[in-house]
């Protein structure tokens, strides 16, 4: 039967991205989806993106590609942070094509699954929210906002929100492990803080991981390493 395959936040950790493809032993009829934030912060983006060409993932717009393509296309280096510049000396033209080329969610009508990388707003319609907010998105504040945990610490997950259909696999708030709820799944498990790289199937609702090398980056709200 062939599978639908979600990866979380793969943050330019190519070793492990590599790793998890091959534990997966994946054939010709599974469709694999990475949930963004496929580059920056690790060491190796070019590579995790000749990775996805290779074993044919579709990898979904994360907040780190959408910073990197809005600082490109608007030629704003305002936008960029120090950890991105690394990034962009890797990444060759063929691999700015690939990121311009990401959508901003993946519907799957025989599932009725949606893959996004942040999250949704619970109180409108899932398919005409903006693209900032569906890759932001890690909590809703008092007032009803989408916000980050670091600007809200106490608020609560979206995803506690988050009841109807269709169910939603996303990653971009890392956890040291996923984060299930009746309506969806949270699979970005810290791989470039040290923490794994997930793989959530839908059809089984199964999880292959694989632990990172090493802590490639720092985090403020993780331990180090996850």
């Amino acid at each position: 039967m062939p599978r639908t395959i979600a990866i979380g936040d793969v943050h330019g950790c190519a070793d492990e991205f590599e790793e998890l493809l091959e534990a997966l032993e994946l054939e010709p009829e599974d469709r694999v989806i990475q949930v963004g934030d496929l580059i920056n912060r690790g060491p190796d983006s070019h590579r995790c993106i000749e990775l996805a060409r290779q074993y044919r993932v579709e990898s979904i717009l994360g907040n780190h590609e959408l910073r990197l393509l809005s600082a490109r296309n608007q030629n704003k280096s305002s936008l960029l942070k120090d950890y991105d510049l690394p990034t962009i000396r890797q990444l060759l033209a063929e691999d700015w094509t690939f990121l311009q080329s990401m959508p901003k969610f993946i519907y799957d009508g025989t599932t009725e699954t949606v893959i996004v990388h942040g999250g949704f707003l619970p109180d409108r319609p899932w398919q005409t929210q903006d693209v900032e907010l569906i890759t932001s998105i890690q909590v809703i504040d008092k007032k009803g906002n989408p916000g980050k945990r670091s600007d809200a610490p106490e608020a609560a997950p979206w995803a506690d929100s988050w009841h109807g259909t269709p169910f939603v696999v996303y990653g971009h708030t890392p956890r040291p492990n996923v984060l299930e709820r009746p309506g969806s799944i949270g699979i970005d498990t810290g791989c470039v803080y040290g923490g794994h790289l997930t793989a959530y199937i839908i059809e089984d609702k199964s999880l292959v991981e694989v632990r990172a090398r090493k802590a490639y980056a720092h985090s403020k709200r993780l331990p180090d390493p996850v």
